[in-house]
């Protein structure tokens, strides 16, 4: 990964100074460009544009260990009310990563099982712990974005089998992280199946939750937003309506070429009837109904991967949430950066009116002076010492707020650049296989007809 330059420093109440553009896509970059030549793909190379190709393999955790989601079990028990509920767990699977020597055995690996509920503690934790990252998104919970013959029902089997896939791809995301993959309550959820959610409770991180309340007061209070930050939350929301809408499409799409396939199947009826009554063209009629049979049949396992391409655009649609998360963060903590500072102005006003003598505003102890008298001496002193006190703590922590706003934007804006780099590259690759795919579909139609062609000039 590129080396990336530290932002500027963020100064009390100037960050509205920043010159500095987000470009999310380096169109413009040198980057080769991917020249498609050979259309047509094995059904090797059919398996491998399923999987997630991002995952940043050289991680030290991943060095250490192979992760992976083996499998999934539906089970019944009672909830938390004592009422009967059927839920799916998920068996997470651990070995080492280590060579087995020519005709030796690889050791065993560490199981334990996982419910979903689970996996959604661990990256709220994650969320709340490492709030400048951009926390890899979790698998949808229920289907969206479905075409009609595809079950919505979480317990379905198939649906259920992608989200297993999309649990592994949030563990190995995890995993590669340079900063998730160190964390020491990670590394037991995938290694102690008992115990671990009382280590997650015990770090005390939901008193560290910021209430929404908070952070929406504070995204329409800030009066000098970083201009990076905007222009990402921005972007965020623009990359989340774009792959919702091409998502949108893609299940259209699939239900008007469900009909086509389908309709495929009647040809294939329709000609096997006729070769029937036929009988010098019989066998090229039974031969083409063949043929339509068999490609109307294919329509099933075509739109399930399909599904598996509708995943991966749906993991950036969950992704957008994570980086509008960092971006609220950022505003919150300008928020308190700036109400200090109007903190630490009004009290050094205070003390050059109580110095001065004179009040430039309206105040109770202003109207208290004229009713009752001026303060004594005396009095006047501890006041000023009072405010000198007041204004060191108000100048500390506006310093503390400062220096902490400097960390939170060179941290978070370190991670915002590797997520766009993985971003640019799932997002080609994950494209560029679908189009293989939507080739290769449509040379099979071309086969087909031209084989249905082939038995009618038999005739």
């Amino acid at each position: 990964m590129r080396r990336v330059a530290a932002p500027p420093a963020v100064h009390c109440l100037s960050s509205a100074d920043s010159s500095v553009q987000v470009i999310m896509a380096d169109s413009g970059s040198s980057e080769e460009v991917a020249v498609i030549g050979n259309t047509d793909i094995t059904s090797t190379e059919s398996e491998n544009n399923l999987i997630n190709t991002m995952v940043e393999r050289g991680s030290a955790l991943l060095r250490k260990m192979e992760i992976s989601v083996a499998e999934a079990e539906k089970r019944t028990g009672k909830n938390t009310v004592n009422m009967q509920e059927t839920y799916t767990v998920y068996l997470i699977e651990v070995r080492p990563a280590e060579t087995v020597p020519d005709g030796g055995t690889p050791a065993a690996p560490d199981t334990l099982w996982r419910r979903y509920s689970e996996f959604e503690l661990l990256r709220t934790y994650l969320l709340v712990t490492y709030p400048y990252v951009i926390v890899p998104p979790l698998p949808e919970k229920r289907a969206e974005f479905v075409w009609h013959k595809l079950s919505a029902d979480n317990l379905d089997p198939d649906f259920v089998e992608r989200r297993r896939v999309g649990l592994e791809n949030f563990l190995l995301r995890v995993a590669s992280h340079p900063v998730l993959s160190n964390d020491e309550i990670f590394f037991l959820f995938l290694t102690e199946e008992k115990g671990w959610r009382e280590a997650v409770l015990e770090t005390g991180f939901q008193d560290k939750v910021d209430s929404r309340l908070k952070s929406l007061n504070a995204t329409f209070r800030v009066k000098n937003p970083d201009k990076r930050f905007t222009a990402l939350k921005q972007y965020s929301d623009e990359l989340n309506t774009v792959i919702s809408q091409l998502l949108r499409v893609r299940a259209r799409v699939a239900d008007r070429l469900y009909g086509v396939y389908k309709v495929h199947g009647n040809y294939g009826r329709v000609f096997s009837e006729w070769s029937a009554i036929e009988k010098e063209m019989g066998d090229g009629l039974q031969s083409a109904g063949h043929h339509m049979d068999t490609y109307a049949a294919s329509i099933d396992d075509i739109l399930e991967e399909e599904e598996h391409y509708a995943d991966q655009l749906k993991e950036y649609l969950y992704y957008t949430d994570a980086v509008r998360s960092v971006c609220k963060k950022h505003e919150l903590m300008q928020y308190e950066l700036e109400m200090a500072c109007q903190d630490l102005a009004y009290k050094k006003q205070q003390k050059e009116e109580l110095v001065s003598g004179t009040v430039r505003v309206f105040s109770l102890k202003g109207m208290t002076s004229k009713l009752f008298g001026q303060e004594s001496p005396e009095q006047r002193e501890s006041r000023l010492a009072a405010l000198d006190e007041n204004i060191q703590e108000g100048e500390e922590a506006v310093l503390a707020k400062n220096s902490e706003c400097k960390e939170f934007v060179r941290t978070a804006w370190g991670d915002i650049e590797r997520f766009k780099e993985q971003k640019d590259r799932d997002l080609r690759e994950a494209l560029i296989s679908f189009a293989i795919m939507q080739i290769g579909m449509c040379k099979k139609g071309i086969q087909v007809w031209s084989n249905a062609k082939e038995c009618f000039n038999k005739m």
